[in-house]
């Protein structure tokens, strides 16, 4: 499978202009409702989600393509303009996000046949990853559309802080992985696409010098968070949030996906030390879901043994799946949230955080730090420096200056640079921007085939 890196063509203008917009998300679990912290299932179906509702909000038509398997309906309605539509391949089993690629001219070729039968048009492809990375070239390539990428992650990024934090596991790599392959098709997909979007400040840098991509083909959309959702409240309110999930004392919250790069391991390890100086503080780690894999129980396991070897078990609550619902609450509820991540992209779960009015900790190996400014938004830490991160915790409970300061401006700094409606906004200007194809804001939005 190669890609034809040929960038130059001519994306003709479609004989019937459209206003629906292809969203393409192989992997995972994608659904209008999906079961977050699920393998492969976490911050990018969110992304992708909500970009979607903010796009129908504004008159587009957005169908999010992604894979079916595990007898999934082939479609499934999100709201009034977004509909989540599945095509098969593979077979019914779940694929790893690193083996998926295997199977994508298989989806292709289905995707492609529910096109031409329900004759629909696409002003253009928006794929994310680099699974969905290679089926948005071969469709772009067969409807004659511009083709979007957004990587949200990088191999080469993710292979080196790899080969940082885990070098007696390296020959391992490849197999579990499979960042040749990735990396390969990364770099293909990255100069055939009409348009290549990072996330972070970083992410433009890696892309510049890892793949010998021009900064002037990149642009710089960062991920957003619902504003409707995610939004300060007074004191008052707050603490009945807290009586209400049963918080006593300093609180300090993380939610993520069970993977050994969240450095969940790394945080209750720092934590322990906060707890030898507040008698009262505890950790509470939404984490994973309930049908966990060999290797998610293995990790499961690792952090309560940390607990039990520090002496903190009492002061650890493990909690599952929190909903989409619940989820502002526990921000809210908590007295500060950590990023610890060994290696993140951007970290929207932070955003988050922020943007509920809860100050944050984030982790120095990642994008979200290049963004914000240190003791006023956030604090940055190390995570693999146990002290450094355990002091930035307790600096940040500790001091009711500071942290009252990053409650107040960090929500701010999220309201005015991270909301779903500029990052739509800013997605369909440089869309416009890029050729005289679609012009999108002089189309008249359609009604749903």
């Amino acid at each position: 499978m190669e890609i034809d890196n040929n960038k130059n063509r001519n994306a003709e203008k479609p004989n019937e202009p459209s206003t629906r917009i292809m969203m393409v998300s192989t992997h995972g679990y994608v659904a209008s409702e999906p079961p977050l912290g699920a393998p492969d299932t976490g911050g990018q179906v969110v992304y992708v989600l909500e970009l979607s509702k903010k796009l129908g909000q504004f008159g587009y038509q957005v169908d999010i393509w992604t894979r079916r398997f595990e007898g999934q309906t082939e479609m499934e309605i999100v709201d009034e303009n977004v509909r989540i539509i599945r095509a098969a391949c593979g077979g019914e089993d779940f694929i790893p996000k690193e083996y998926l690629y295997e199977k994508i001219p298989e989806w292709v070729k289905n995707a492609l046949n529910f096109i031409k039968r329900n004759h629909l048009a696409y002003s253009f492809v928006n794929s994310h990853y680099w699974d969905a990375g290679l089926a948005g070239h071969m469709v772009s390539e067969k409807l004659d559309i511009p083709h979007i990428h957004t990587p949200h992650s990088l191999g080469t990024w993710k292979k080196e802080q790899m080969l940082t934090d885990f070098p007696q596991d390296s020959d391992s790599f490849d197999e579990k992985y499979n960042f040749t392959n990735r990396i390969k098709y990364e770099t293909q997909i990255y100069r055939s696409c009409d348009l290549l979007i990072a996330t972070t400040p970083i992410q433009v840098d890696k892309i510049e010098s890892d793949y010998d991509i021009p900064q002037t083909d990149i642009r710089m959309i960062p991920p957003g968070y619902d504003d409707n959702r995610f939004f300060p409240v007074g004191e008052s309110s707050r603490q009945a949030i807290r009586t209400q999930l049963g918080y006593q004392g300093p609180t300090i919250f993380a939610v993520s996906r069970l993977a050994e790069n969240k450095g969940l391991d790394l945080l209750v390890d720092s934590f322990s030390m906060v707890a030898d100086r507040f008698k009262q503080a505890s950790l509470v780690l939404a984490i994973g879901h309930d049908d966990r894999s060999e290797a998610e129980e293995a990790l499961f396991q690792r952090l309560k043994e940390t607990a039990i070897s520090r002496g903190i078990m009492d002061k650890v609550t493990f909690i599952g799946f929190i909903s989409d619902e619940e989820l502002p609450d526990y921000y809210r509820a908590a007295d500060l949230f950590v990023l610890s991540s060994r290696y993140e992209p951007f970290g929207m779960t932070a955003i988050e955080a922020m943007a509920s009015g809860t100050p944050c900790i984030v982790t120095i190996h990642g994008g979200l730090c290049r963004v914000l400014d240190y003791g006023i938004h956030a604090l940055f830490a190390d995570p693999f420096d146990r002290e450094e991160l355990g002091i930035s915790m307790y600096k940040a409970l500790k001091y009711r200056s500071l942290h009252h300061r990053m409650a107040q401006k960090a929500a701010q700094r999220a309201r005015a640079r991270f909301t779903w409606t500029g990052i739509a906004q800013k997605l369909l200007n440089d869309v416009e921007n890029l050729t005289d194809v679609v012009r999108l804001s002089d189309i008249r939005p359609k009604d749903h085939l």
